[in-house]
């Protein structure tokens, strides 16, 4: 892996790391969609049944290797998820770790699909730590910093953030969880499903860890109370189907506060590529320096 900064990310520049890539192992990245833009570059090849993930830069390396692995881990433990495309992976063009997958014929997941989200986990997080290779410890906060000193966004709002970061740095540690550590998603959002006539399917495996599921679960339960991407009823069917309710937990504000630095942090790695997103990361931004719920989000 070089370790090259890579200074653009955007539509444009991906798409030549994506014919680069693609030429590599032989495949035909022409007229590929674009389905998404944020940590990673996510392409859909229309001349093969594969998708082509791009990562940021060569601090995405481990990351992608870990993906790889998990992925083939999951297929032995019986869990339905995202499979790799046959070749020898990750690939480095130009800095960018690159992997390909199998597409997976279905719709990303969506509100209805909140139990199913639930129901993996709960799988998920009953397996046991894989013996083949070795699970970096959980960084609940990992890339944060980078995000916000790396982005275009006002002065004070990147000395605000950083303070914040600091404080939850120091709140984080000194957690102490109801629940045993476990193997997390580290993403656990309802948009990480594929759902299919077979039935619904894990992606997204660039966080994965050893941690605590508190964790994944306060991703849902920050969508719900902060975010406001739930109502109360599709909320409660999340808590059912995996089993605890982590918003009652007396530490879930650290837990909340922290997931929602991570969310906007996300989304300001964009803040170019349009008006609704520049929108929506002002909208986050009062809800986070108010300490409280505001005007509800969009999601990207």
């Amino acid at each position: 892996m070089s370790g090259r900064s890579v200074t653009s990310f955007s539509r444009e520049s991906t798409k030549a790391v994506l014919h680069s890539a693609c030429d590599r192992i032989g495949l035909d990245p022409d007229d590929a969609e674009l389905v998404r833009l944020g940590e990673n570059a996510i392409y859909r090849l229309r001349s093969a049944p594969a998708v082509v993930r791009i990562a940021r830069n060569a601090d995405h390396w481990p990351d992608a290797t870990k993906e790889v692995a998990v992925a083939a881990w999951l297929d032995v433990c019986g869990v339905p998820a995202a499979r790799t495309w046959p070749v020898a992976q990750p690939l480095d063009v130009d800095g960018h770790p690159v992997t390909f997958w199998r597409y997976i014929d279905g719709r990303r997941g969506a509100p209805g699909d909140v139990r199913a989200l639930g129901e993996l986990l709960r799988r998920v997080h009953a397996l046991p730590r894989p013996d083949g290779f070795a699970l970096p410890p959980e960084k609940v906060l990992g890339r944060v910093e980078t995000r916000i000193e790396r982005a275009d966004v006002p002065p004070a709002d990147r000395s605000f953030l950083l303070g914040l970061l600091d404080e939850l740095a120091a709140a984080v540690a000194e957690l102490s969880y109801p629940l045993a550590p476990c193997v997390t998603h580290g993403d656990a959002h309802v948009q990480n499903l594929m759902v299919t006539q077979a039935g619904v399917e894990l992606i997204d495996f660039e966080r994965v860890a050893w941690g605590q599921p508190e964790w994944d679960l306060s991703m849902t339960a920050t969508e719900f109370v902060t975010a406001q991407f739930w109502t109360a009823d599709q909320y409660r069917t999340f808590v059912k189907s995996y089993g605890f309710d982590v918003v009652d937990w007396s530490d879930f504000a650290v837990l909340r506060r922290a997931q929602e630095v991570k969310m906007i942090t996300w989304l300001m790695q964009n803040i170019h590529e349009s008006r609704a997103i520049r929108d929506e990361y002002d909208n986050r931004m009062a809800t986070i320096r108010a300490g409280r719920p505001g005007a509800p989000w969009r999601a990207f």
